[in-house]
This record gives C-alpha cells, sequence and structure tokens, in this order.
C-alpha cells in the first residue's frame, strides 16, 4: 500500500487541543520540557478550563525502553488520545474527537474504536522505517459499522469459526442489551452470548455488563456490576454486587466485586479492575477470590499489559459527585489523597505504581487504553477538518 497523497500540514495536538465547542486547550508536561506549549496570545482563551497533563520524571524514559506508544479514550470530552515521544524525547500528545468514543482495541497495523452509535476500524498507513512530520504512525478511519447508541463498552477480536466467511470477528460488548455481539452488515449487531440470568434480549442495561476478557482468541470471561435482571437494576448493587461471568461454562467465578471492569488474561492469570475499591488484582479462579495488588487513587477503567507492566486509566468522579456508597470513598479519606484522571503503570512484580500520566482540566474520566508496540510516535486522521479529504492511499 503507497501513500499516494497527503498535500494538507496535519494539525499538530501538541500544539493545541480543540473540544468540540472550539475551545483552546494547551497541555504541559512534568517530563524533559516542563514549559507550557507556545500558543499566540490572541488565541488563548484564558477564562475556560485547560488541559494539563504531566508525566512522572522516568515516564517517558519506560515509553522508550519498552518501544511503545499509548492510546486511550475519554468518552466524557469525546477524544481519541495518543502518548508517544517527539524525536527529542518529549511527550507527544495527539488528539482526535469522536463523539463517546470508548473501546479500543489495537491488532498489529488496526486500531478498533467503539464511539456513540459506530464502531470503526483505524488502519496505520505509514510504512515501517517512514515518517509524516516526524510522526511514525497514522491511523486513517477506512471502515464504520453502523450499530445505533448500545453502549458498547469493550471490544475484541476472535478468531473466527468454522462458518464464519471472515479469518475474525470483530466482538463487542453490548451493555445496553445485556449481551456479547458483532458487527452485520444488515442489522445493528447480531448477539452471541448473553448472562444466563438474563432472561430477555431488551434494550434496558439490566446488569451493566461491561468487560471482556479474551483467551486463545476467544471470548472467555465478562464483568458486571450485577446478577440483575430489571432494567437499570445494577445501580442498587454497586457495592458488592459485582460479578465475573465464564462465558464457555456460563459459571460466575467470581461474586462481591464493587463495580468491575477490563478484564484481561496475562501470564496464566485472570486479572481486573475492582473499580469501585479502587483495586487492581487478579481473581485465584480456584478459591473464587479476587486479590488486590495496587490501590489506584480513582475508579479505575481500561487495562492493558505489556511483559510484567500493566497500564491502567483511572478517573474523577462525575458531574462534581463522589464516589459515595463506594469503599473507594472511603479509601480515598484514609489514605488524605483526591481522586485522580490519568494513567498508571504497575509493575506486576511489586505491585507499585512506577510511573504515571496525570491529566487536569477538561478531561475527568478515562474508558479504555492500549499499546501500540513498536511505535513511537502515533498520530490519527479526524473528521473536524478538511485533513480527511487529502489522505490517499492506493493498495
Amino acid at each position: 500500500m503507497a501513500l499516494l497523497s497527503l498535500r494538507s500540514t496535519v494539525g499538530e495536538s501538541s500544539q493545541k487541543l480543540f473540544l468540540p465547542c472550539g475551545e483552546i486547550l494547551t497541555y504541559r508536561t512534568s517530563e524533559l520540557s516542563r514549559s507550557l506549549c507556545q500558543v499566540n496570545p490572541s488565541d488563548r482563551i484564558t477564562d475556560k478550563p485547560s488541559l494539563e497533563i504531566n508525566a512522572s520524571r522516568q515516564f517517558t524514559a519506560w515509553l522508550y525502553e519498552q518501544n511503545l506508544s499509548l492510546s486511550f479514550t475519554t468518552y466524557q470530552a469525546g477524544k481519541l488520545f495518543f502518548i508517544g515521544l517527539q524525536a527529542n524525547g518529549k511527550l507527544s500528545v495527539f488528539e482526535r474527537s469522536f463523539e463517546r468514543c470508548m473501546g479500543l482495541y489495537a491488532n498489529g497495523n488496526s486500531l478498533y474504536m467503539s464511539s456513540l452509535y459506530q464502531l470503526w476500524k483505524f488502519e496505520n498507513i505509514i510504512q515501517p522505517g517512514q515518517n509524516h512530520q516526524g510522526y511514525d504512525a497514522l491511523y486513517l478511519p477506512q471502515m464504520s459499522y453502523v450499530t445505533g447508541d448500545l453502549d458498547i463498552h469493550d471490544i475484541a477480536l476472535s478468531k473466527a469459526e468454522e462458518k464464519d466467511l471472515k479469518p475474525q470477528k470483530l466482538l463487542f460488548v453490548n451493555t445496553l442489551f445485556s449481551c456479547l455481539g458483532t458487527v452485520s452488515e444488515t442489522h445493528s449487531f447480531v448477539p452471541l452470548w448473553q448472562p444466563p440470568f438474563i432472561s430477555k434480549l431488551a434494550a434496558e442495561d439490566r446488569c451493566h455488563l461491561n468487560g471482556l476478557a479474551m483467551q486463545s482468541g476467544k471470548a472467555k470471561y465478562v464483568t458486571a456490576i450485577s446478577q440483575s435482571d430489571v432494567a437499570e437494576s445494577w445501580r442498587e448493587h454497586r457495592a458488592n454486587g459485582g460479578c465475573v461471568i465464564d462465558v464457555e461454562s456460563n459459571e460466575i467465578v467470581l461474586r462481591g466485586l464493587s463495580m468491575p471492569h477490563s478484564p484481561r488474561w496475562h501470564q496464566e492469570k485472570l486479572w481486573l479492575l475492582n473499580s469501585g475499591a479502587g483495586e487492581f488484582g487478579f481473581a485465584d479462579l480456584k478459591r473464587g477470590v479476587f486479590e488486590p495488588v495496587a490501590f489506584c487513587p480513582g475508579y479505575l477503567r481500561g487495562c492493558v499489559f505489556y511483559g510484567d507492566f500493566a497500564v491502567v486509566g483511572i478517573s474523577q468522579p462525575r458531574h462534581n459527585k463522589t464516589f459515595s456508597g463506594l469503599a473507594l470513598d472511603d479509601k480515598l479519606h484514609q489514605k488524605n489523597v483526591e481522586p485522580r484522571c490519568g494513567l498508571l503503570v504497575i509493575d506486576l512484580r511489586s505491585g507499585d505504581i512506577v510511573h504515571s500520566l496525570r491529566i487536569e482540566g477538561v478531561v475527568l474520566e478515562l474508558y479504555d487504553v492500549v499499546a501500540l508496540l513498536g511505535i513511537r510516535r502515533p498520530m490519527a486522521i479526524g473528521f473536524r477538518s478538511d485533513e480527511i479529504r487529502r489522505v490517499v492511499t492506493v493498495g
């Protein structure tokens, strides 16, 4: 595939970030460069909220050593972010706007993302060893499925079965209909599985099914906030009604969790986020017990692994509310710490939070995070300018 035309200068989000309402945002980092990005005085909006991103001292060094970059979503601000390194070692931040973007899944040169009523597939169109304006990956939106507003959470690719026409199947957690589903060329979605306690496929968000863990290319475990079978009734079980379900056996393998999210299979363990308690840990499946590994000062959502490290997302309370009724609220008070928004890098060998990326300002909540392996500085094409018209590739 050849890049035929890229005639315009694609806007560099490390200079300015734009919200849907047109507010100019700036960021600064505390790693290597601790200066505010330069913005023309006439462009600066001093009475409107800004975006400030601070990296811990060794965060950029860790990105360099691991030879990866990160991408995360914030549905609250409607942004897809890319975190990487500039050629001089400084932090690179790039963003594009997608309404209510949530689930992310990276697979080779492809990046999948859920948004308000679509599932997107992006493709990196830059060949190895090449770059565009200092970026070594450019994710171009190549395909989307219109699903309607299903409140899609986690997404993943599974190995196809014999009856499938394509080698891989795009799976997603259909939270509104309390099921796992896949895309269709003729319908909004095709249901594939639902928890054993859900009696009817209905647009009622009965148990707030949200997380999906893959094992050997197949859907293996899911998380739900409750085992309820009535519309929106999961809200009554936030403190300890959460569970993990084995998709193959329909067995509930873990109970008593508080708003669990982001189950992931890594190093022969099922890891997950016990979000209502601020706990990152793993499931002892033989004993049916959750084993906390690290306390994280925020509402946990989003988790990706690389080697002996996990990167997790943390969020602040929604709409100036507290985490009232959750163990997380008590723990934050006990530890005398305010809830934060950002990314944490956890060493699985010690349980220590070894690096972090703190986000302050207009972005308060994150949903998902993925690692882009072998990519130093990624960017993407969006739809809020005419840049999409001028990027043409030839197969």
